[in-house]
This record gives structure tokens, sequence and C-alpha cells, in this order.
């Protein structure tokens, strides 16, 4: 029993391919550009997502051609007038990309086109990110006078090292497909990359769903502590995972050279 269309959304589209769900941002005229509604609507499908116990990765893409998500909508932006609102803003987007990428499940961005500001800062949000051989990414929030809002400060220097990360913000360049590739920034390119997010998600999908659950959560708190710590969280979670009925299937299947047989169990 599929949940993704008990909703219907202005601004996206959610739709289920098997254990694949593929969320699109549609507002072409604005070239994808994340407005509030945009932003609580992608809230209300990952809550979807979330539900759906069908659903083993998501991909996120835009609609077009032209764009991934352009950046943020520069003018509901400049109706700022504050600290308090412009905290209030970055805090509302902040909260949607957490909700993103702390998903237990793979998370793919499909980037085809422009994936500048709050776009880039989407992408950066999935786990795994494909890009189109003409996409361009960057967070050129400076050139407006602001500051990347979305996490982009935090995740764009975790992922890529905080020179790489701070010459791409303080010079606001965007970057191609391939130089993005080199950095780091991207995974794969890809003439088609909603076809390779969906290849490499079914990789994904083809593992242990609560292995590929806490591998994302090691991961995940690893990057906010030490060293030591971060094993600690390893080995507690390696525990976790030879409680599963998964574990005892997988090393089964293994010695019995069958295709393993998982239910996230």
């Amino acid at each position: 029993m599929t949940m993704l269309d008990e909703l219907e959304f202005r601004n996206l589209q959610l739709d289920q391919h098997g254990p694949l769900a593929v969320l699109t941002v549609t507002r072409p005229k604005a070239l994808n550009a994340l407005n509030s509604d945009t932003l609580s609507e992608i809230a209300q499908a990952v809550d979807l997502v979330i539900e759906n116990p069908e659903v083993g990765a998501l991909i996120v893409t835009g609609g077009g051609d032209r764009a991934f998500v352009a950046g943020a909508d520069i003018s509901e932006l400049a109706e700022l007038g504050d600290v308090y609102a412009g905290r209030e803003a970055a805090l509302a987007g902040q909260d949607v990309m957490h909700q993103i990428s702390s998903l237990p499940i793979p998370v793919i961005a499909a980037v085809n086109g422009f994936a500048l500001g709050g776009g880039l800062e989407l992408a950066l949000a999935c786990d795994v990110r494909v890009a189109s051989p003409n996409a361009k990414l960057g967070l050129p929030e400076v050139t407006l006078g602001l500051i990347p809002g979305f996490g982009g400060t935090q995740r764009l220097s975790r992922l890529i090292g905080a020179g790489r990360a701070l010459d791409l913000m303080l010079t606001a360049r965007q970057v191609g497909a391939e130089e993005a590739l080199a950095l780091g920034l991207v995974n794969y390119v890809a003439d088609d990359p909603l076809m390779k997010a969906r290849e490499v998600a079914e990789q994904m999908v083809k593992n242990a769903p609560i292995a590929l659950s806490l591998v994302k959560e090691a991961v995940r708190r690893g990057l906010d502590t030490t060293l030591e710590a971060g094993l600690e969280v390893e080995a507690d979670l390696f525990g976790m995972a030879v409680a599963t009925q998964d574990f005892r299937e997988g090393t089964a299947a293994f010695l019995a050279k069958r295709r393993a047989a998982f239910k996230g169990e």
C-alpha cells in the first residue's frame, strides 16, 4: 500500500517506483527556487516517505532540464527586515535540510542544471549526488550580502574540506560537473542523472535496510565527535547490527551461496 499520493502539492511531485521514491521540485518559471511554501511541501513529502515502509531510498531532483534548484527565492528573501526574521528563515530552511539528511534510508540528489545557494544546500543534505554534464554548482550568497543559511557553510566544509569550501563561498564562483567531481562535491557525472541515481539507489536497496540506516547513523554521529568517540559509536552500532535477523540472513545466504532475502528485521 502506498501513501505517497495522499497530499496534493503545488510546487513539487512525489512518485513511487517500486522501492524508490522520487521527489521532484517543480517551479519551472522560478528555476525551481525554494520559497517557504516549497520548503513546507518538501517537509510534508519527506514525512510521507518516512511513513511508507515500502520506500527503501529517496531521489531528489528538479523538474525540467535547466535547474535542479537554482537557489532560494530572492524575492522572498528581500522581504526579510531584521535579525530575528533572518534567523528564523535560516532555521526553517535548516530544519528541512536536517529532516532530509537524517532520513534512515539512502537519499540521492539527481542534479540536472543549476544547483546554487539553497539548491546546493538541498543537494548537500542528500547522501550522494549525481550531476549532469551541464550542471553548475555553487554557494554565491555573498553576492547578495548574505551567507549560506540552510546548512551550506557546515555541510560543504565537512564534505570537501574547509579550504575548498571557503574558496567556493568567498569567490561565489560556480563550478561545472567535472570540477565538482574532482572536488568531491558530487559522486557521479552522468548524461541522465536521474537514471544514474536510480541505478545507484537500486544497488543500495538490495542490501540490508537496517545496516544501511546504521551506516548512515555511524557516519553522521562520527562527524560530530572525535575519532575515538566515533569508533565507540561504530562498535555500538555494529553490535546492534549483529542482533538483527538481517545479519543472520545475510551470513546464512553468503555461506549457502544464495542471494539474501532481507526483511528489515
